[in-house]
C-alpha cells in the first residue's frame, strides 16, 4: 500500500503545476485583447454592409384545385 501524503507535500505539488502570477495575468490580458479585436471586426463588418433597399412584396392568389369524379 502507499502511505498517505502529507498536506504540505500535496500543496507543494499543486503550486508547481500552476502558472506564475505574471504569466496568468498575461494570458488573461491576451484573451481580453483577442475578444476585443473580434468585437471590433464584427462591428466593422456590420457597418460596411450595403444599405438595405425598400422591401419587395409579391401578392399572388392561389386558386384551389378542382375535384373531378373518376
Amino acid at each position: 500500500m502507499t502511505e498517505p501524503r502529507s498536506p504540505l507535500a500535496s500543496r507543494a505539488r499543486r503550486r508547481r503545476r500552476r502558472l506564475p502570477g505574471v504569466t496568468r495575468w498575461l494570458v488573461r490580458i491576451a484573451i481580453v485583447a483577442i475578444v476585443f479585436a473580434l468585437g471590433v471586426a464584427v462591428g466593422q463588418a456590420l457597418e460596411d454592409r450595403p444599405p438595405s433597399r425598400e422591401p419587395v412584396t409579391n401578392i399572388s392568389t392561389i386558386r384551389p384545385w378542382t375535384q373531378t369524379q373518376p
